[in-house]
């Protein structure tokens, strides 16, 4: 199955209402399983998610994100945040999605930014669980 990842709309309320800031704030990855039904429309904070996956190796609330940049692209009009690739070592879990959120400490107030759906469900067994950022950053925001 094919990787896909959507930017959650109220993500950009969130931007605009001063809640995010890429470079100097916590980010952070955290994965869900299938019982997770992502909503890129009315999903805003970490308190909309359910589903977080458990099991060894897996602390919740997900791993800090690292090396952090953000770019502009003038010929594509298109806003790019990058970051070092999460993973999970000696993990022993399964999920379906990562989301990708501002972590303020409070599940109401952490806006959401992305998420990522691995078309189906990905397990590990006492190995590592990595996302591999592509290319393209891990979220894209079209300014056009």
């Amino acid at each position: 199955m094919a990787v896909s990842s959507k930017v959650y709309g109220p993500a950009l309320l969130s931007l605009w209402n001063g809640e995010m800031i890429w470079t100097t704030q916590t980010f952070k990855a955290l994965l869900t399983s299938s019982v997770y039904s992502p909503n890129q429309d009315t999903h805003r904070y970490k308190s909309d998610l359910t589903g977080e996956v458990t099991g060894t190796g897996y602390t919740a609330g997900g791993v800090t994100l690292t090396s952090k940049t953000i770019t502009y692209d003038a010929t594509s009009n298109t806003v790019t945040l990058d970051c070092a690739d999460p993973s999970w070592s000696a993990s022993t879990i399964t999920a379906r999605y990562l989301v990708v959120y501002r972590d303020t400490g409070t599940a109401s107030t952490s806006p959401l930014v992305c998420y990522v759906d691995f078309g189906e469900d990905r397990s590990t067994g006492a190995t590592t669980f990595t996302y591999v950022v592509p290319s393209t950053g891990v979220a894209q925001f079209l300014a056009a």
